[in-house]
């Protein structure tokens, strides 16, 4: 390309790194070189020479359902953007396998390991585990050794109480994701703490997994009778909780209120449209990526960025009337 541009070795790199001290004239005989060789860099390469592989490594932790994906979709555009590319994977409830799946990682060349969607037992094993590689956690919590970035998932809990107490709910049920998972420990804890600042027991509880079959079978089971508001903890669980009610003639949002947690696309085409929480993907993912920046080029000691959520009131909830 030097000899085809009639340049040096030299101009060329700093062309392909978009140098500014160059001549217009010559970043045009440069490009045009390129184009006419068809040539693309080589990352590998490059990351040889700079130590830099410009790839995210990320994990995805557990059940893959709406949020995660969503998070980690905002992440890659993010990456896209300032020229990072990504390598995701998915892991299930095994230590084995999370122990395979960072080797895989870091294995293909990555400046960085970011967790999406978080187990307490795999913050463990990764504490543990990785060392001398920058880690981000992408999680509602605090954490002092990693960086952490996440929507406030506390925050969003206690919009969705105080929303239904607001509307004159005393009894107010609550169907959890896996609490082993960070974000559906931190939901159950603000649906706690807003309950009992309102000076009110926590109605029905119940613990399952994310999937709507799980909310089927507690909205279905006679243990929710005497709740008249469900807060469930994603939409999908939410879904199951009004088909099981439908079941068993209880009306949404007549009889009970049902409010959810995402925002997925769509809950607002529920029958009724759901009640949620709207987390902002893109700021998350936008913020997640800065803090992987900062950690690569050692520019910031870990810390913790908060989102705040947003309630979206649709027609699954109306005021009580008993």
């Amino acid at each position: 390309m030097a000899r085809r541009a009639g340049v040096s070795h030299m101009t060329v790199s700093r062309v392909l790194n978009d140098h500014p001290s160059l001549r217009e004239t010559t970043r045009t005989r440069v490009l045009q070189a390129i184009d006419e060789m068809d040539y693309t860099p080589s990352s590998i390469a490059r990351a040889l020479v700079t130590r830099r592989f410009r790839r995210i490594g990320v994990l995805v932790d557990g059940f893959a359902e709406s949020g995660p994906n969503s998070t980690l979709r905002a992440l890659e555009r993010a990456a896209r953007g300032a020229g990072y590319a990504v390598s995701a994977i998915s892991i299930d409830d095994d230590s084995l396998q999370l122990d395979t799946r960072v080797r895989e990682l870091v294995g293909q060349g990555v400046d960085a390991l970011c967790v999406v969607a978080p187990r307490a037992s795999s913050l463990q094993l990764l504490h543990q585990r990785v060392s001398g590689l920058p880690l981000v956690v992408m999680s509602a919590a605090a954490d002092a050794a990693v960086h952490t970035v996440g929507v406030d998932q506390r925050e969003g809990a206690r919009l969705c109480v105080q929303h239904l107490i607001d509307l004159g709910h005393r009894s107010i049920a609550h169907a959890t994701g896996p609490l082993d998972c960070v974000d559906a420990r931190e939901r159950e804890r603000g649906w706690r703490e807003c309950l009992a600042e309102a000076g009110l027991t926590p109605g029905p509880f119940g613990a399952g997994d994310w999937t709507a079959d799980f909310g089927f079978a507690f909205g279905r089971s006679s243990g929710v009778n005497g709740a008249t508001a469900v807060f469930a903890a994603n939409d999908r669980i939410a879904l199951g909780v009004i088909h099981g009610l439908h079941s068993r003639g209880v009306r949404v949002p007549q009889d009970v209120s049902v409010v959810g947690f995402d925002d997925m696309p769509d809950a607002r085409h529920f029958l009724p449209p759901l009640t949620t929480v709207q987390q902002d993907f893109v700021a998350l993912g936008e913020r997640a990526l800065q803090r992987i920046i900062a950690a690569v080029e050692g520019e910031a000691q870990p810390g913790h960025d908060r989102i705040a959520p947003q309630l979206v009131v649709r027609a699954s909830t109306a005021p009580f009337e008993g």
